[in-house]
């Protein structure tokens, strides 16, 4: 299942010794080193997030994080301390890898439509490591009782700083506060529901495509100026129907 935590990415997040010094094994167990450690801890995240993507934050359990892992409880909790310790774990890659998208998109962009597009680009391509995880993210995002909420708020208190810093490097404005929330809003709801509404959580490429352009027009009618909106009413089929 692809639930957009891959191993590198949980491996590189670890600051851990040397792969090859061995950690304290309990007695009669064969020394364990950081890089198996790190192996075992990438296993538990995993079964995590594919544990949240059927159950969202709510279901998880340690018997069912362990069941999906494969593991012995007391091997998990060598690692974690509750079920919710590996989600967190999980929600500040995925954070990481939505604001460094962003940001790296952003770095790339030398005029003001290319600073939506490109914006837009970065979303899609990092709700497309999520797969069938993206339902319950975006469905608890503005619940406050999910741990999810909290790294939302995080993410979109980075990426807001990111696009008004980027805005003004471009010889712009900042743009209003609720304007640039209606974009990340805009993005956010439109990514949400082509995934929901796609098996697994993976929509294909005509749905994509289309969700592409109802996102150009809410970003650039959100952050564009006037010749923004001229010069995007030249693309063919971004304001055409049919």
């Amino acid at each position: 299942m692809n639930t957009g935590v891959r191993l590198i990415d949980v491996t590189h997040t670890m600051s851990s010794p040397p792969a090859d010094k061995p950690t304290p094994a309990r007695r009669g167990r064969p020394p364990q080193t950081e890089k198996q450690a790190d192996q075992v801890r990438a296993r538990i995240m995993l079964a995590t997030a594919e544990v949240f993507a059927e159950q969202g934050s709510r279901g998880l359990s340690v018997a069912r994080i362990i069941e999906k892992a494969g593991l012995a409880r007391p091997t998990f909790y060598r690692y974690f301390a509750n079920a919710t310790e590996p989600l967190h774990a999980v929600l500040a890659i995925s954070n990481e890898d939505l604001v460094g998208g962003i940001g790296a998109a952003l770095d790339r962009t030398e005029q003001p439509v290319e600073l939506g597009i490109n914006l837009i680009e970065a979303y899609l391509h990092w709700a497309g490591g999520h797969g069938p995880m993206l339902a319950p993210l975006f469905a608890e995002l503005h619940d406050p009782g999910s741990p999810v909420s909290a790294y939302r708020e995080e993410a979109i208190a980075a990426i807001r700083i990111l696009v008004r810093d980027k805005v003004i490097s471009l010889g712009r404005p900042a743009p209003a506060e609720l304007d640039l929330d209606t974009s990340l809003q805009i993005c956010e709801f439109v990514v949400y529901r082509i995934s929901a509404a796609a098996p697994h959580g993976e929509p294909d490429q005509p749905t994509i495509d289309a969700a592409r352009i109802t996102m150009v027009r809410g970003v650039l009618a959100m952050l564009g100026v006037r010749a923004d909106l001229e010069y995007a009413l030249t693309i063919p089929g971004l304001f055409e129907s049919g």
